[in-house]
């Protein structure tokens, strides 16, 4: 049975850095809570993360976050308003990292097209955007892997990997589209208000075939942390998609990874890279812990999360990348994310020759 590899990718990010403006607005609505703005402060402090990435264009200091009063206090803005946003800018964002990725491809070769996201739904998609704006074969196999939040990219991966596995010739694009910054909530609740630190908008595409250059998938597992289906919550609502992510979740996934850590590894002592997704400094910690890992494990992650922050779905393969410039033939690697569930989906791999 043929093996299948991740390629390359090729990942893209919209024009506006937002962090610092975000956190400016997150303190305006604490603005009457000293307690609990000292501690937004001093979490934003310690999140690792610099820039962050949206397509609302940061506005002057007053009511509204961005240019346009897309968030305004007292007015933020209902779910049909979020999605007309999503239609009109996630499908040039998916087209750039897309037509980076195939520059110089033979575009007629691509088979399989599958997309994942979790922050916009439309119909036709993505998918067919790509189609028709990247100059795909109009017959080419689609795949829509909707809904599953920060884990779904390897979903994605595992699709392609079994697609290429039973049949060799494939040459899979997946493409990992989320624009988070579209479902920000006007709240006094301080764990949501911790999304104004945290989320962003990017895109990952990437190309896997049989072809044995970049990474091998050799295996994949999905971990599913019992008793904790709570800990990470994402509900369409009238106000856009409602996301929960508990403070929890750290301690939820350093325990589950310890308990699981063999199953996870194979058994495997000899692992040189960890493309660990960074949805937030702590969660990072908590990968380090449960595997007893060297601080320099995790530096593409942490490096990515400081760059970008956490983007869902597209975030590990932001990762991936940096690994697939630095590491060398023959190393061997564990990828893993985590999402509503609560589960860690990983994947194992190893550097062609």
């Amino acid at each position: 049975m043929a093996a299948a590899f991740i390629n390359r990718i090729a990942t893209a990010n919209p024009p506006h850095d937002v962090h610092d403006t975000f956190l400016r607005f997150g303190r305006q609505m604490l603005r009457h809570d000293n307690r609990r703005s000292a501690l937004f402060d001093r979490m934003a402090e310690r999140s690792g993360i610099s820039r962050r990435f949206s397509f609302l264009e940061p506005g002057a200091h007053g009511a509204a976050v961005d240019a346009e009063g897309f968030y305004k206090l007292g007015a933020f803005p209902d779910t049909a308003t979020r999605m007309k946003k999503f239609e009109a800018c996630a499908p040039g964002l998916a087209v750039e990292a897309v037509e980076k990725l195939l520059a110089g491809e033979d575009r007629s070769r691509i088979t399989h097209v599958i997309v994942t996201s979790c922050t916009g739904l439309s119909a036709p998609g993505i998918d067919l955007e790509l189609v028709e704006r990247c100059g795909l074969n109009p017959s080419v196999e689609r795949t829509m892997v909707g809904f599953m939040g920060c884990y779904a990219a390897i979903n994605a991966l595992k699709l392609a990997r079994h697609i290429v596995r039973s049949e060799p010739g494939a040459r899979v694009l997946a493409v990992n589209l989320e624009l988070c910054t579209l479902h920000l909530h006007e709240t006094d609740n301080l764990e949501e208000i911790l999304s104004f630190l945290l989320f962003a908008d990017g895109c990952a595409a990437a190309l896997v075939s049989a072809d044995p250059v970049g990474v091998e998938m050799t295996s994949f597992r999905a971990a599913l942390v019992p008793d904790t289906r709570e800990l990470i919550r994402w509900h369409i609502r009238e106000q856009g998609f409602d996301m929960v992510l508990s403070g929890a979740v750290p301690g939820a996934i350093r325990t589950a990874l310890s308990e699981s850590r063999d199953d996870i590894l194979g058994g495997a002592n000899d692992i040189d890279l960890w493309a660990v997704h960074p949805g937030g400094r702590t969660v990072l910690d908590a990968v380090e812990q449960a595997f007893a890992l060297p601080p320099v494990a995790l530096a593409a992650s942490r490096s990515v999360l400081n760059d970008f922050g956490n983007m869902s779905s597209g975030t590990v393969m932001f990762v991936l990348d940096r690994i697939m410039r630095e590491a060398n033939a023959g190393q061997r690697g564990c990828a893993m994310s985590f999402g509503p569930g609560l589960v860690a989906e990983t994947m194992m791999f190893r550097m062609a020759a």
